[in-house]
């Protein structure tokens, strides 16, 4: 007989500000949940109480594993409607998670302490810069079993910063090219094929960032030309990029954002703020349906990709035109 998942919590709180934590959270969370869970998602910044309280009280349509409901970028929701939110997590439905995500949520609030007492508070920030080469060696080792040089942490963290999901992507990859039994040094590092194709991601991430989708179509041209395997690592970077135009729009984090953009954050502010909200809220939409239909077979996912950086070429801030669709260069 298989073994039996633990009962799931009702009301789960992820706070900080580092999306690869919270996204990991939840995919544990998810996996503590019968398979046939029924997932659905709320924007925060557009989603009614009603919509919510109704999906979380209502029975699953297919299957008897219950629900898991994600209402992220949730501070402004939980301002808006904290009295009730009080109220349902002090009786929170039998047959569903819900789960927060949040930049904050402050300690001595009744909502806080509600969610500490009947179901999880989890903190999602990155390591400081000191302890991210630790991070680093503990990730590698228990997550990718592979060892890496003390130095060889150091200089993944100086190149790539507290972006745990680069870092995480990278080690990924050095995974695939080195036997378990060796220890990746410095050297490996920075001739590593897999770095210089995450690196190439991270440009092709970065020129949406300043604002030109011409150019990013470009490189994502040249990257699924070089790498076919690009396009399945291109969601979970575009869902970062849009993370940190999300702390832009909605105020709340963009002052953490110095150490990626560095001397480049003015232009990448004004970028997001050009965006504004309801683009922005599209944008995540968007590349969630596209996930969803590159994972179910619906079209090309490198194609698909295509479409979401078309779709942001509209912006003020755009620059020059896109040019045409070209599949595979």
């Amino acid at each position: 007989m298989p073994a039996t998942k633990a009962a799931p919590k009702p009301v789960i709180a992820l706070i900080g500000d580092d999306s690869f934590l919270q996204l990991q959270a939840i995919s544990e969370i998810a996996r503590s949940l019968p398979d046939d869970v029924a997932r659905t998602e709320f924007d925060g910044e557009r989603a009614e109480l009603s919509d919510v309280l109704d999906e979380l009280r209502s029975f699953a349509m297919f299957g008897g594993g219950g629900k898991l409901v994600i209402v992220r970028n949730a501070d402004d929701f939980i301002s808006k409607y904290r009295e009730q939110l009080e109220d349902y997590a002090a009786e929170p439905s039998t047959s569903a998670t819900l789960v927060f995500r949040v930049a904050t949520l402050a300690k001595n609030t009744r909502l806080y302490k509600q969610i500490a007492k009947v179901g999880q508070i989890a903190e999602c920030a990155p390591p400081d810069p000191r302890s991210l080469p630790g991070w680093i060696l503990n990730r590698a080792r228990s997550e990718h079993k592979i060892t890496i040089a003390p130095d060889a942490a150091a200089l993944l963290a100086d190149l790539i910063g507290a972006d745990l999901g680069r870092l995480d992507n990278e080690l990924a990859k050095l995974a695939l090219q080195f036997d378990a039994g060796g220890k990746i040094e410095v050297k490996d590092i920075s001739g590593s094929v897999a770095f210089q194709r995450e690196q190439e991601m991270y440009d092709m991430t970065n020129e949406l960032a300043f604002g030109r989708p011409a150019e990013a179509l470009k490189r994502w041209r040249r990257l699924v030309h070089l790498d076919p395997s690009t396009e399945y690592r291109a969601v979970a970077w575009l869902t970062m990029w849009l993370e940190d135009v999300g702390a832009v729009v909605t105020g709340r984090g963009a002052g953490k954002l110095g150490w990626k953009y560095k001397d480049r954050l003015p232009q990448f502010m004004r970028t997001a703020q050009s965006l504004g909200r309801e683009r922005y809220a599209r944008a995540v939409d968007l590349l969630a349906e596209l996930d969803r239909q590159s994972k179910s077979g619906v079209g090309d996912a490198a194609e698909n990709v295509e479409r979401f950086i078309v779709s942001l070429a509209s912006a003020p801030s755009s620059g020059a035109g896109v040019p045409p669709a070209h599949p595979r260069l």
